[in-house]
């Protein structure tokens, strides 16, 4: 079975724990328990590529949209969605990251694999899967 959650938030600081209690939300109610690991690490990279999307996004319309689907075999798919053209960066570790977080090195440790889609001009989608 496949079940997907979207929503939109504004780009403010609050919204990223309402993002994770909200990812957390609907993947406990899907039947994903705290010692399954793909439940902490899809939280830990919503909080992340929301932080990304707030700190780095822009946000014209006033808001960015975070989805999550649980796929047949338990994964997680997520998606944080803004309207910045801009590729997001994985950078070495140094300077740079006491600065700015360590966003994009976890979500490349974490996730089996993600990307962006481009959205035809209007902005991007930061995707990542996590197995169940």
């Amino acid at each position: 079975m496949l079940r997907r959650d979207a929503f939109r938030l504004p780009p403010h600081p609050a919204s990223v724990p309402l993002a994770r209690t909200r990812v957390y939300d609907h993947l406990k109610a899907w039947g994903h328990t705290e010692d399954h690991g793909a439940l902490d690490d899809a939280v830990l990279l919503v909080s992340e590529l929301a932080t990304n999307a707030i700190l780095h996004g822009v946000v014209v319309k006033g808001e960015f949209e975070v989805a999550v689907t649980v796929l047949a075999d338990g994964s997680c798919f997520i998606e944080v969605s803004d309207e910045s053209p801009t590729e997001p960066e994985l950078r070495a570790a140094g300077a740079w990251e006491d600065e700015h977080g360590r966003g994009m090195r976890l979500l490349d440790a974490i996730a089996e694999t993600w990307g962006v889609w481009w959205r035809g001009g209007r902005g991007k989608t930061v995707w990542a899967l996590v197995r169940g």
